[in-house]
């Protein structure tokens, strides 16, 4: 929102400062300052001229050469305005300023010649959307004195404008007009603020009624967003052009001039904060002004030609044919101001900010009153608002008359109770943790129109309307508004004074952290964290079935409106943004799958997944080796199974395309199938353009992470031994699985084998070589040679009966 200072100063004196400087306390205490803009610079450097000569450009016919004076030099410009001629005066604008249109003039031929800057219309000036040609001072003025510039002329001010950020002001619906910023600006620099809305002000307005009986009456319907519906009939109105000084406050702020009756409405908007809308009071059927809910969708056509469909349960205004306004939004075509407009009546109201954001989300309709009225406005500023609105009008035509007195309807605004909120200087300070004296804060809050009654010990205060609409509510709130006018920046951060001891993790949080440790510095991976959510999209990608899971009502896209039900889609996912930029890669994550479940509205699993990538070779026999270790570190007992039909995996669905036929293990856990061990199959990599080679491990640890893992390593000294190591090849069928030919060495009973692990895999010709290392040690003893050739003889011997003969 852009708030103009020269605007503020119609209520409060602003210190000389540099405007970025105001911008920087203001921000430091009330809002965001984002930027600081200067208007009227160029009105500065532009000054008046008289056209000496005037010549055919000898290269072009519709441009002209102008040689013109500033009274003391002579300046020769390229000129296409059709108006200009000799013994005319004009605005001249040098070289090096910036128009408002952005346009810098620089140095420039045009059709080679040389133009010392330019002479400027009223559309170049700021002074109007469009012109025809060049401005005509000698027109506007008697005898424009040559060299005076424009703001001298004019007899104008330079402003500087602050764009606050309107998130900054969610919070504070009386900060969305100049008067409430003006506040700020009296409480922030310490000035009186110039209050004209006062008793004798009202008294002298409502002087102005008449005792005719008002024209146009106002019935609130029951289950409509109506807080409240002012209205004032008014006749004799001329619609004309706004004075020049409203229309360029409304124009610095952002918004177009139309007429004079339009050009108000917004003026006081932009003052005081409260939309409103004037009618052409002709234009509506009957003598009553109908807030009502739509009973069935109805097509509107509102203020900006766009036809727009409503739906029951939308509120509007009308008459006793049709809709009129939109309400808290957008005027409709059919009761809006024109030229030929001389009855009016100025409506004031205050709608429910739920319904009013509700409706304008819906139509996708955002307007300079649903931004007011999303915020909860204050119902007791209705008449102040109508009442300065009837000033300007009355202003602005002398002749207008008003037609009756104010109508109201609508709930009964002597029942808002007013807010009063009991606290001390003491409190203050302790939570400040600044000492503040009693007479600054009453000085602070007595500027912000907060009533102080009490003393430091124990006082009452009064919080106005405008402030009591889900802004200021607790004592807290106070310590801020002393907290923000002092500065927080002037207040010594300290150490919060707590307590502070050591919390016991839990089972489930050593288990996590112990499984954390284990894969980033023995296994090499990277920890990542998945998005929870998921998209239909995504699962078809992956062939994978959602299952008919868990789906967001209100979800942000349709890439996250499915909470998953597998870490799988998004593993894949993630592999296939890294797989782009590396040949090999380990990652794994400690996440959380969503199932519907009938008891309760969600079952959640505490998930374990690891994926490792590599372009040339598959890498699962890392991945079980990897896990198999993991397991063994946590203490969590497991067995490596393969696939029966009995007893399937509760940790992936075994009939999902994307397992690889080969290469897959059951992991049970605790007598459950709550792990698994596989590898992706090509064709679901070639959907997620991978080309490698991944594997996944997912183990489910919703069972067994809530209790405490018992330790069961014990010491054992190094052997002072020798151990010795014998390797030998098996050739077999490609379809065989590796951890068969392991299985079957497992029921050898011999006490100085511990370990017997596949050191290679080679495939060749739909055949494999598979390179197994066997490990011998004796702690009490050196192994003989005569035990390690017997030894060897059994596993081969073992190897040979089980089918599994060695490589010739």
């Amino acid at each position: 929102m852009l708030i103009s200072i020269d605007w503020i100063k119609d209520f409060v004196k602003v210190p000389d400062l540099d405007a970025n400087e105001i911008g920087s306390k203001f921000t430091l205490a009330t809002a965001e300052v984002e930027d600081v803009l200067s208007v009227g610079d160029h009105l500065e450097a532009i000054t008046v001229v008289e056209v000496l000569e005037k010549e055919k450009h000898p290269e072009a016919d519709k441009l002209n050469l102008v040689t013109f004076t500033n009274g003391k030099d002579k300046f020769q410009v390229v000129c296409g305005a059709a108006n200009v001629r000799v013994g005319m005066r004009t605005a001249y604008a040098p070289l090096g300023i910036t128009l408002p249109n952005g346009l810098t003039l620089e140095p420039k031929k045009i059709r080679g010649v040389l133009s010392e800057g330019m002479l400027c219309s009223e559309e170049e000036l700021g002074f109007a959307e469009d012109s025809a040609g060049i401005i005509e001072l000698d027109k506007v003025f008697d005898n424009p004195e040559l060299g005076k510039n424009m703001l001298e002329l004019y007899n104008e001010k330079k402003d500087v404008l602050l764009d606050v950020d309107n998130k900054s002001l969610t919070h504070r619906p009386d900060l969305w007009g100049h008067f409430g910023i003006a506040r700020e600006f009296a409480t922030i620099f310490e000035n009186e603020l110039q209050n004209p809305f006062n008793e004798s002000w009202s008294k002298d307005l409502k002087s102005k009624f008449s005792s005719d009986s008002a024209p146009m009456k106002i019935k609130v319907e029951e289950g409509t967003s109506c807080l409240g519906y002012f209205g004032l009939s008014v006749d004799n109105v001329k619609v004309g052009e706004s004075p020049l000084w409203m229309k360029k406050r409304l124009q610095a702020v952002g918004l177009r001039p139309i007429n004079n009756i339009v050009d108000i409405s917004n003026y006081v908007m932009l003052e005081l904060g409260i939309p409103l809308h004037i009618f052409d009071r002709e234009k509506i059927s009957g003598d009553t002004v109908v807030i009502t809910s739509l009973k069935d969708e109805t097509e509107f056509t509102t203020l900006d030609e766009e036809k727009r469909k409503l739906v029951a349960g939308d509120t509007v205004i009308g008459d006793s044919d049709k809709p009129l306004v939109l309400a808290g939004i957008m005027g409709g075509l059919n009761s809006g101001v024109d030229e030929n407009t001389s009855k009016i009546f100025i409506e004031v109201a205050n709608w429910k900010a739920a319904e009013v954001r509700k409706t304008s989300t819906r139509l996708g309709l955002r307007t300079d009153s649903s931004s007011r009225y999303e915020k909860t406005l204050d119902s007791l500023m209705l008449e102040r608002t109508l009442l300065r609105t009837l000033e300007y009008i009355l202003k602005e035509n002398p002749e207008a008359k008003v037609i009756g007195d104010i109508q109201y309807d609508g709930p009964n605004l002597s029942e808002i109770k007013p807010v009063s909120i009991e606290s001390s200087a003491t409190k203050i300070n302790k939570a400040l943790g600044k000492e503040v004296s009693f007479d600054e804060m009453k000085r602070i809050f007595t500027s912000l129109d907060i009533q102080i009654e009490g003393s430091a010990d124990k006082f009452i205060a009064h919080i106005p309307s405008y402030r009591a609409t889900k802004d200021i509510e607790t004592g807290s709130c106070l310590v801020e508004e002393i907290g923000r006018v002092i500065g927080f920046d002037n207040i010594a951060p300290t150490s919060p004074k707590l307590d502070i001891s050591p919390v016991k993790l839990s089972p489930a949080q050593k288990l996590h952290r112990s499984m954390k440790n284990f894969m980033v510095n023995h296994a090499s991976a990277f920890e990542v964290m998945t998005y929870p959510m998921i998209g239909p999209k995504l699962l078809k990608k992956a062939m994978y079935d959602h299952k008919g899971g868990l789906e967001l009502i209100n979800a942000l896209s349709k890439d996250a409106a499915l909470m998953r039900e597998s870490l799988v889609p998004s593993f894949l996912e993630a592999a296939a943004a890294n797989a782009k930029n590396s040949s090999a890669f380990k990652f794994f994550e400690i996440g959380r799958t969503y199932h519907a479940n009938d008891k309760d509205f969600v079952k959640e699993e505490s998930v374990y997944g690891a994926l490792y990538f590599d372009k040339e070779s598959t890498p699962f026999m890392d991945l079980l080796n990897d896990t198999t270790r993991l397991l063994d570190s946590v203490n969590i007992n497991y067995q490596l199974n393969d696939r029966n039909p009995k007893f399937k995996s509760n940790a992936v669905d075994e009939d999902w395309n994307g397992i690889h036929p080969y290469e897959f293990y059951n992991l049970r856990i605790q007598g459950k199938m709550d792990g698994v061990i596989f590898s992706v199959h090509p064709l679901v990599l070639k959907q997620f353009k991978i080309k490698g080679n991944v594997s996944i491990a997912l183990v489910n640890m919703s069972a067994f992470e809530s209790r405490p893992q018992k330790d069961k390593v014990k010491y054992q000294p190094l052997a002072k031994f020798p151990g010795s190591t014998f390797d030998c090849t098996v050739e077999v069928s490609e379809e065989v699985a590796v951890g068969d030919i392991l299985k079957s060495l497992s029921k050898l009973k011999i006490k100085e084998l511990t370990s017997t692990t596949i050191a290679d895999i080679y495939k060749h010709d739909n055949m494999k070589s598979v390179t197994l290392r066997s490990e011998f040690l004796d702690p009490n003893s050196t192994l003989s040679g005569e035990f390690i050739t017997e030894a060897s003889n059994k596993i081969v011997e073992t190897l040979e009966k089980n089918g599994f003969p060695l490589k010739k």
